[in-house]
């Protein structure tokens, strides 16, 4: 049997959280709005949340800015991409992984340009950090899952995943069949 391992993009392969927070200084400092600003801004997008088309018309609004949405949101499509980063600990164990038989994929929610720009720029190939996407769409398409818990508190519910993990290294470690230190979960994934 194929065994197939699904990774979400944003902050379980790559560290979205980390690029923001420098495209949100860049962002405040260009346009000179102030020491509070970026901190503004991470607050404001809520970890990638909602629809950037409203994130950008809520920074156009806060910050009074002429540009159009558009035009916003244009650029931090161009730029983001190149502020992202994949560890190279995770790249060389997803390597690993394939050499080892697994079918690797990348399934995001984010629009296609600026994801597939973030997947090039990383090397990259369900594992994920959200309970209500990456989870709950595993589940729902009747997959084993891992949460990468290590960016906040489970918010899912009552539904769990089958195994809980730190990071995208430790979930490549317990695919490949390595212990991983720290929380436990329920269920087998190494078959």
């Amino acid at each position: 049997m194929q065994r197939l391992a699904l990774f979400d993009l944003d902050n379980t392969l790559v560290d979205r959280q980390l690029g923001f927070s420098a495209w949100a200084a860049e962002f405040a400092d260009e346009r000179q709005l102030g020491g509070e600003a970026a901190r503004w801004l991470i607050a404001a997008d809520r970890r990638g949340a909602g629809p950037r088309d409203h994130f950008f018309r809520e920074v156009r609004e806060h910050f009074g800015l002429a540009e159009p949405v558009e035009e916003l949101w244009a650029a931090y499509r161009a730029r983001m991409p190149g502020l992202v980063r994949c560890d190279p600990k995770v790249l060389d164990g997803l390597s690993q992984l394939r050499a080892s038989g697994w079918r690797v994929g990348i399934v995001s929610n984010g629009t296609a340009d600026n994801q597939l720009a973030k997947i090039e720029r990383s090397g990259g190939w369900m594992i994920g950090d959200s309970p209500e996407h990456d989870i709950a769409g595993g589940r729902a398409a009747g997959l084993r899952t891992m949460w990468v818990g290590g960016q906040g508190p489970w918010t899912g519910g009552v539904l769990r995943a089958d195994r809980t993990v730190a990071d995208a290294s430790a979930a490549i470690s317990l695919l490949r069949g390595h212990p991983v230190a720290g929380r436990p979960g329920r269920g087998d994934v190494s078959s």
